[in-house]
């Protein structure tokens, strides 16, 4: 059975991300890039699906402390037992081309007994590869292969076949290195060169040190947002500047639930968020990166615009059932693909085109074709004025009015007209603050339920949705208006758990299409302290900020949801979405001025 979400430590090279449980088992893993078909599968099935196992072999064995090195993806595992003590280090070379796992075992005091497991389970687990032995440079070497892919697996004591897997036992004496590298590439060419273990370790520390050093942040929560930056970092393709969800896919929001969907793809949602992030934090010229890869991601004809991307801009995702995967602790069905790929959701556009006018103010500049595209982009809003959509959640029920959305169309006209009058650009500027204008009368008459004094979910109705929190964040209106004020009420009063945790809305009403059941979000909670931090409720803020930041795990990690009675993490994991949240939150409890950077609304 596969570990708790939260005893996972995530890996990275820019390029995909191994999940590593407490028991020292690589449960995922997908190679070469994080939306490749898995070779090791155990996170959604068992042993069988595919692992790889390296831990102390003594039944008395404990983890004693498990850390990452400061600033970095390394990861230092510390296990005693009663013959000695060994630390096993995990990491991922940060080489452009290179797709491999390093696992270094390092006595530390007396000699450990270690058991080694490996099994290779190409796509999904549904393939048994061919394995042969060699020997190579006067070293051994194990060779797995499968159509167009081969993994080679290098080192000391490497583990003998028995029955469709291979293990093996041996002893780390204080003082002693035993080095492992497991390696991807294509089965068509030559077995890679060796990798130098010592060269790769201290480039990989450095790397990730010297970019965790220009993280702009202090405050309380200073070392959660610098971890946060750095998982949004580690889930980046270090080429294409794509950031994905989630490494992972068909972690279940409800557990034994079929609320299980892919993360492993780049929302442009996401996208435009991260670019802010890393905008507040110091990290320009990444930003620009993100910029650059939404541009070309959507460039084209802007009504085959999508809500997803493939990591290089792919538009491909169709939606897959893996029926011969029992899923992580029963959860089925295993998706692999995204059927909301395809889904109309009139709040993007707004999204991308409030990042990219962030970009401007913090001085940015278009290139030759940026502006074109956002001008392309604002037509077809307007083309689609009159559509319902499915809304910031991906309900998979009927399209609505949903009133968020309908925000956030007025947001990107409004950064429209503040490109034509604050920067320079040409555009037909009445025209759209007319339109503009039109969105605003529209949302008050039909989004603002006058009797409850509350914005709804979607026109007409009565429910609330935390994507209401957006309203403020984008300049519709201040945090301090009492319209939101009034929302606010409602949402706690509807939506906030006895555990003080919100919820994205009620699955109770089935305007998702689903069964109902979910835990709470942890971005909307997130968004509750922006709220109450701007509205200076301090000791709310801070008690629902520390509790947030207390469920991460000892990494400093967090998945989607959160399940408070079970004490569990919930959902994919670690989410991206949480961890732009978590920033955010921590900005305005430290006094960020993130308002100033927004836009907000003028006649």
């Amino acid at each position: 059975m596969a570990a708790p979400i939260e005893d996972y430590a995530l890996l990275s090279n820019l390029s995909t991300g191994p999940l590593i449980s407490r028991r020292g088992s690589i449960d995922w893993l997908c190679l070469p890039r994080f939306d490749s078909a898995s070779i090791f599968g155990a996170l959604l099935g068992s042993e069988e699906h595919g692992r790889w196992l390296l831990a102390p072999s003594q039944p008395d064995a404990v983890v004693v402390d498990r850390h990452y090195l400061a600033s970095t993806f390394v990861l230092e595992t510390t296990w005693q037992t009663s013959s000695g003590q060994v630390r096993i280090t995990d990491f991922m070379p940060v080489e452009e081309g290179r797709s491999s796992v390093v696992r270094r075992v390092t006595g530390v005091s007396g000699t450990v007994g270690l058991h080694q497991e490996l099994r290779i389970r190409p796509r999904y687990g549904s393939v048994l590869p061919w394995v042969s032995r060699s020997r190579e440079s006067g070293a051994d070497l194990l060779l797995a292969m499968a159509g167009p892919d081969a993994w080679s697996l290098r080192g000391r004591h490497l583990p003998q076949a028995h029955h469709h897997l291979h293990a093996g036992e041996f002893a780390v004496a204080a003082g002693e290195n035993v080095d492992f590298e497991l390696e991807w590439f294509p089965s068509y060419r030559q077995v890679p060169p060796a990798l130098d273990v010592d060269t790769a370790l201290d480039n990989a520390v450095h790397y990730w040190t010297r970019w965790g050093g220009h993280c702009r942040q202090d405050g309380p929560y200073g070392s959660a947002v610098k971890r946060s930056l750095l998982v949004l970092r580690a889930l980046t393709h270090y080429e294409t500047g794509g950031i994905v969800a989630a490494p992972t896919t068909s972690l279940p929001e409800d557990f034994g639930g079929s609320r299980n969907w892919d993360y492993r793809y780049c929302w442009l949602r996401d996208a435009a968020l991260t670019l802010e992030s890393m905008l507040t934090h110091g990290y320009e010229s990444e930003a620009l990166k993100w910029r650059n890869w939404l541009l070309r991601a959507i460039a084209g004809d802007p009504e085959d615009i999508q809500i997803m991307y493939g990591i290089a801009g792919e538009r491909d995702l169709p939606e897959k059932e893996l029926g011969h995967l029992p899923g992580y602790q029963d959860a089925r069905p295993v998706r692999i693909g995204n059927a909301a790929v395809s889904q109309y959701q009139a709040d993007v556009v707004g999204e991308v085109m409030v990042a990219l006018e962030r970009l401007r103010l913090a001085g940015g500049k278009e290139d030759h074709f940026s502006w074109a595209l956002q001008y392309a982009l604002l037509g077809f809003v307007e083309k689609h004025f009159d559509d319902k959509d499915f809304g910031l959640w991906e309900m998979r029920g009927r399209a609505q009015y949903f009133t968020h959305s309908r925000v956030m169309m007025w947001a990107a006209f409004d950064c429209g007209v503040r490109a034509v009058r604050d920067h320079g650009l040409q555009g037909p500027l009445e025209h759209w603050k007319d339109l503009r204008e039109r969105l605003r009368t529209e949302i008050m008459e039909q989004g603002f339920n006058r009797e409850l004094n509350s914005f709804t979910q979607t026109y007409g109705g009565t429910e609330v949705d935390a994507a209401l929190l957006a309203l403020p964040q984008v300049g519709f209106l201040a945090c301090s208006d009492e319209r939101m004020l009034g929302t606010i009420s409602r949402l706690e009063k509807e939506l906030l758990t006895d555990d003080g945790l919100l919820l994205r809305y009620r699955t109770e009403t089935g305007v998702d299409g689903l069964k109902p059941g979910e835990h709470p979000f942890l971005a909307c909670s997130f968004w509750l302290v922006e709220q109450y931090a701007r509205t200076e409720r301090w000791t709310d803020a801070r008690t629902l900020m520390d509790k947030l930041v207390g469920f991460s795990n000892e990494l400093g990690l967090l998945s989607e949801e959160y399940a408070v009675k079970e004490k569990r993490m919930a959902g994919n994991f670690p989410q991206a979405f949480s961890h732009l949240a978590l920033v955010r939150a921590a900005d305005a409890m430290h006094g960020v001025d993130r308002l100033s950077l927004a836009v907000t609304e003028t006649a």
